[in-house]
């Protein structure tokens, strides 16, 4: 059971860390980068990284892996001095998880839906409908709670080096 424990906590450190990366990437590089742009670019290059980032490394290796590999090591922390921090961090992923479900995708798929850059009419429009800072404020959301689950399962990670 100790090498469970160790390995899953591990294992979902290491995937929240690159999820809480990913969410902070959008917020102080993409969308900034992209929200000086004109419609047209937005738009495409939008599109373009929504559809790059659906891909199995970030899938699995990020957004579902931190998901299972958190739930792993609470039922592993059963007992243990980490399982207070490792279910704050569950719990701070599921908020991430379902803001993730419940606002962005619904917005990336709104804009996706809206054809190729070259054959939409109205392209302030689609930026319009898109709300860029509705996306962006949901996302600064994700960016804190993936940041904090976190820095809960690294101060879990700590815990479980002293116990053994």
């Amino acid at each position: 059971m100790n090498t469970l424990r160790t390995v899953s906590l591990l294992a979902a450190t290491v995937t929240m860390g690159l999820v809480a990366g990913v969410f902070g990437l959008y917020a102080h590089t993409i969308m900034p980068g992209l929200g000086s742009t004109d419609d047209r670019t937005f738009v495409g290059a939008f599109q373009a990284i929504d559809r790059a980032i659906i891909n199995p490394w970030f899938m699995v290796g990020g957004f579902v892996g931190a998901l299972v590999f958190t739930f792993v090591a609470a039922v592993a922390e059963l007992g243990q001095d980490g399982l207070a921090w490792v279910v704050a961090a569950l719990v701070l992923y599921l908020v991430v998880f379902v803001i993730t479900i419940a606002v962005n995708v619904p917005l990336n798929d709104a804009i996706k839906a809206a054809g190729p850059p070259d054959r939409i009419a109205d392209l302030a429009a689609v930026r319009t409908r898109f709300n860029e800072a509705r996306w962006s404020s949901w996302n600064l959301v994700r960016v804190v709670a993936s940041t904090t689950a976190f820095a809960l399962l690294a101060w879990a990670l700590v815990l479980h080096g002293r116990s053994t």
